[in-house]
């Protein structure tokens, strides 16, 4: 298994792949809402591999100076449980410690906060909805 960050054409479908699956597919997100204007050829995707075939994704937005957003987190059914999400989302963690950034903030829905909490996110904000989900928002500072 091999994580792979950056923000080329092949990254970028292998991404659209498992949102795909996830979202659109499993989980009846309308494609027009999770497919944004937030996928653009510079916007940087980490995806996890296993030989050629696509696992896991997650997307890395510029909020301020200081904060980015990890969005996006999704692992396809069958390679859930094997750490895959943790990995992609650790692989983003190094490229913002890289770019010094402050701090990362995560929209995460409710069932989701404690995968994030024991990656070091804390609970930022009060419940909310967002594409119909109820969610958190999670933040973690970069030492």
């Amino acid at each position: 298994m091999t994580v792979k960050v950056g923000h080329n054409p092949y990254l970028r479908a292998a991404s659209a792949y498992i949102r795909y699956q996830v979202f659109v597919l499993e989980r009846g997100i309308p494609a027009a809402e999770e497919f944004d204007a937030n996928d653009l050829p510079q916007t940087v995707y980490a995806v996890a591999f296993s030989g050629d075939q696509p696992l896991a994704t997650a997307r890395l937005l510029n909020a301020s100076d200081n904060q980015v957003r990890i969005t996006r987190v999704a692992t396809l059914k069958a390679a859930r449980g094997k750490s895959y999400g943790r990995q992609v989302v650790e692989a983003l963690e190094q490229e913002i410690k890289a770019q010094n950034y402050k701090s990362i903030e995560i929209h995460a829905e409710m069932d989701a906060i404690p995968f994030y909490e024991k990656l070091g996110y804390q609970i930022n904000s009060e419940i909310y909805y967002e594409d119909g989900q109820a969610c958190q928002s999670v933040i973690k500072y970069v030492e």
